[in-house]
């Protein structure tokens, strides 16, 4: 789930599928790696129509897909691998927390801007709470008090103001998408790019660069720790299908736009 030093929507949109409890796939699709076995046969799929979903690009995002696999597999869960190896979980607790406080700054610009009063309220109650009492956001005390954290992102906002997904979009690393969320994607990381520059935190370091890209660093790290997703696992012969709709009906539920579809019994 680059361009911005630190900017937690780097996967966001992988997270959202992430979050769907799938624990990956495997298909017997041309596109699949031979050595998953599927625990599912097609047959027992063959008339369940998935989600009218519009997907005219279909060849690039299967193209996209098989990539991120790849990408993940050989080169990101490795290093994902070796930080769980060598850092404390009391550690990795912590850096967790840290990032999920940053992450606070564009749930409330979102949640202003869909002018959600009492959701940006309780964002801010939780930025500021984990800010002092939780140590910078090192713990997180402001669950305890009953505040929840509400994800929110440009994307939900454009679907909250009536806009429409558009084609589905599989996008390299950052996973699946629609042209919709990638616009809110941008937009977020030009919202937060812009307050880094006027904070410029290490700017009086001489090394702001370096630090900031290890800080970015970290980051993707950890919010592919946080996941427990790995693609190919969970046996299904059609995991481009399943996995597009999940997405494609958690976004719609989640800008409050939900779609119905009918399963043949």
């Amino acid at each position: 789930m680059k361009i911005v030093i630190r900017y937690r929507a780097w996967w966001t949109i992988v997270l959202l599928i992430l979050s769907l409890n799938l624990s990956g796939c495997a298909t017997l699709s041309a596109d699949t790696p031979a050595e998953v076995p599927a625990m599912h046969s097609i047959t027992e799929f063959r008339d369940q129509p998935f989600a009218e979903v519009n997907d005219p690009w279909e060849g690039f995002n299967r193209s996209m897909y098989k990539f991120n696999f790849y990408f993940d597999k050989y080169l990101f869960l490795p290093v994902v691998n070796g930080y769980e190896f060598v850092t404390p979980v009391f550690v990795q607790e912590r850096i967790s927390n840290i990032y999920n406080n940053l992450g606070e700054v564009k749930n409330l610009t979102n949640s202003l801007f869909q002018l959600k009063g009492t959701e940006s309220v309780t964002t801010l109650g939780r930025f500021v709470t984990n800010s002092t009492v939780g140590l910078g956001g090192l713990f997180d005390p402001a669950t305890s008090f009953g505040m929840k954290r509400r994800e929110q992102d440009f994307g939900k906002t454009l679907g909250y103001w009536g806009a429409g997904s558009g084609p589905y979009l599989v996008l390299p690393i950052f996973g699946p998408s629609s042209l919709r969320d990638t616009g809110g994607l941008a937009l977020d990381a030009g919202i937060y790019y812009g307050l880094y520059t006027v904070i410029d935190p290490f700017g009086s370091t001489g090394n702001s660069f370096a630090i900031s890209a290890g800080i970015a660093t970290l980051e993707a790290v950890d919010a592919r720790h946080q996941q427990s997703f790995r693609y190919h696992e969970s046996g299904y012969p059609f995991e481009y299908y399943l996995v597009r709709f999940f997405h494609h009906q958690k976004r719609e539920i989640e800008t409050g736009k939900p779609v119905p579809v009918e399963l043949q019994p």
